[in-house]
């Protein structure tokens, strides 16, 4: 049984209890050990957590990129010039074993489609893009409506628009 009220997504704070995480996938546990916090420091990337009493259950990380028209689905290169593609990444996601299965993972990519759209309002962006671990994380990225990309399949991207209309908005 889980204690403490679990908090929505913050950004990561030197404070926040990082050492107890595991999600189950050792390059996860060690990116949120090691370097999130020199990354969320340096501007690369910018990480989520969800606490519960401080510690982190549940984090993801967003940085902004572009991906080569070649390797955009159909939907996301329509109508765009063969120049690279403004996108944010999805750069990581992962909940705590002891928290899986309660819908956390699906909060945290919730409050990162939401951040996305405000990105979205101050410089352009055509989609959010994740490079998924394996099969399953592919699986539960593609319930969302993530689409594959033609040269990998494990490079999954979702078009603005859409995440605008799954979020409600216009």
């Amino acid at each position: 049984m889980n204690s403490g009220e679990l908090l929505s997504p913050v950004p990561l704070l030197k404070s926040h209890k990082l050492n107890r995480f595991d999600c189950g996938n050792e390059q996860l546990n060690k990116y949120l050990l090691r370097f999130a916090w020199t990354n969320h420091q340096s501007g690369t990337a910018r990480t989520y957590v969800s606490c519960r009493d401080n510690r982190v259950v549940g984090f993801y990380s967003l940085a902004f990129g572009s991906i080569e028209h070649r390797a955009s689905t159909d939907r996301i290169g329509k109508g765009l010039p063969q120049h690279p593609i403004p996108i944010i990444l999805l750069a990581r996601l992962a909940v705590d074993v002891s928290e899986q299965g309660s819908g956390l993972g699906k909060g945290l990519l919730k409050d990162a489609l939401l951040r996305t759209l405000q990105a979205a309002e101050i410089g352009g962006l055509r989609a959010m893009v994740v490079h998924a671990k394996d099969e399953h994380a592919k699986t539960f990225y593609r319930k969302f409506g993530f689409e594959a990309s033609p040269i990998d399949k494990l490079h999954l991207m979702l078009l603005l628009k859409d995440i605008r209309q799954s979020l409600g908005g216009n």
